[in-house]
């Protein structure tokens, strides 16, 4: 069974295991730190039965906008629903909030990602050239619109 709640900052040190084995170049504490405090943003994350984080994900809202900054999920438990479940709390806390408009990038190679995002809704909206470093690669800029 798989819990999804706001994220709070004791789930951090967790959370910033995930994110260093999860990306190249990962976001600092402090950004997590900043990103828990600031009023547009929500995060959410995901725990075992046992009370482990096993990935989070989070949005900015901006206006009636979306804006998926972070979602991962524990390298040992990913392809069981997790991310979906993430997205799916996202999204479900977003048409509570009014947000018709969803984006976000992801790298052009992360193909799981991308298949998640389309099975969602997403729809691929263009390239966004060089953006992610460390290997340096070309970001898919996605969007999704929702009616509430």
């Amino acid at each position: 069974m798989i819990i999804i709640r706001q994220m709070v900052e004791d789930d951090l040190d967790q959370i910033m295991r995930i994110e260093e084995e999860s990306f190249s170049s990962p976001w600092s504490r402090q950004s997590m730190e900043q990103e828990l405090a600031g009023d547009q943003a929500h995060y959410f994350t995901a725990c075992d039965e046992q009370g482990e984080v096993i990935g989070y994900a989070g949005f900015w809202q901006v206006m009636d906008e979306g804006h998926i900054m972070n979602i991962a999920v524990r390298k040992d438990r990913q392809r069981k629903g997790i991310g979906q479940s993430l997205m799916e709390a996202m999204l479900s806390c977003g048409d509570a909030l009014g947000i018709l408009y969803w984006t976000l990038e992801v790298r052009v190679s992360n193909l799981p990602a991308v298949r998640l995002y389309e099975k969602i809704g997403f729809t691929s909206a263009g390239i966004r050239p060089g953006y992610y470093q460390h290997p340096r690669e070309d970001a898919n800029i996605l969007w999704l619109t929702r009616s509430i």
